[in-house]
């Protein structure tokens, strides 16, 4: 007969992930509490990678949307090859140990599920990591004024996905939903990669990598809405030509509302109810 402990092992497989991201999410309430500036920089650190590997993924959409193919160009495979470029932002995030609102979302939802915080400090930890999200980004914005980087064929690039993700708001209620629903899509593929990375059964760090890099890819091909991204993108436009703040405002919004039912409802909350027994076993856990 199996222990009982060996019973709950089988039927809630995905105990090490909730044991995991509680883990985490004790250091991180540390963190912020205690060493706040060094948790900002963390988060701010995160900001700046995004922002880097972003501006990589339309740079290399630019340069194939220049390669001439009989009366079109190479966009297509550009989009491709950058969607791939820009998944390794999250490998980079991960390994240097950054802090990012998106998965954060998981994080403090699971902590909140199991009463280890509650929703005013869950709402803390958050409003400090896009913070330091926020303030990398506006960073690297700023290096990026004084430079070439983001000009010519790659500035023609970033302002269309600008455009795009303004339209949302300024379409209404259909772009709106429109805007919302690639949000929620955009982080449950982010957190379903930290699904992976925690659950224990994915080991190595070549096939951790290979999940992080593909959960971005899909969500920069497909074209989903990230609120950090967004944020760092709207910031470097902002500063080289100029965005209307009030939609690119309301982008960022709905996007973190978007974010946070991909991340924190159907990755965190959803995986938190489904392996609680005290949920659904009869015999007290």
């Amino acid at each position: 007969m199996l222990s009982m402990a060996t019973d709950r092992d089988r039927l809630f497989p995905g105990t090490t992930f909730i044991n995991t991201a509680l883990d985490a999410l004790e250091a991180k309430d540390d963190m912020s509490r205690r060493v706040t500036v060094p948790y900002l920089q963390r988060a701010a650190m995160a900001g700046i990678i995004i922002g880097v590997f972003y501006g990589a993924f339309y740079a290399t959409m630019a340069v194939f949307a220049g390669i001439p193919v009989g009366e079109g160009n190479l966009a297509g495979v550009g989009r491709i090859i950058g969607a791939l470029v820009f998944g390794w932002a999250l490998v980079f995030i991960y390994f240097t140990k950054s802090e990012l609102l998106t998965s954060n979302m998981m994080m403090v939802t699971i902590g909140v599920y199991h009463r280890r915080i509650g929703w005013l400090r869950a709402l803390g930890i958050l409003g400090l990591c896009f913070l330091g999200n926020a303030i990398g980004g506006l960073l690297l914005a700023v290096f990026i004024k004084f430079s070439t980087l983001a000009s010519g064929p790659v500035l023609e690039q970033m302002q269309h996905s600008v455009d795009v993700k303004l339209s949302y708001v300024s379409a209404g209620p259909t772009g709106l939903l429109d805007l919302f629903i690639r949000a929620i899509l955009c982080n449950f593929m982010i957190n379903l990669s930290m699904l992976l990375l925690y659950n224990g059964f994915v080991k190595g760090d070549v096939a951790k990598m290979a999940a992080m890099v593909m959960s971005v890819f899909l969500f920069a091909f497909l074209g989903l809405e990230h609120s950090v991204a967004n944020t760092v993108l709207f910031s470097i436009i902002g500063f080289r030509s100029g965005i209307d703040v009030l939609l690119a405002a309301g982008n960022v919004g709905v996007a973190l509302l978007g974010n946070y039912v991909g991340g924190g409802l159907l990755i965190g909350l959803y995986y938190a109810y489904l392996n609680d027994p005290r949920r659904h076993l009869r015999e007290p856990a």
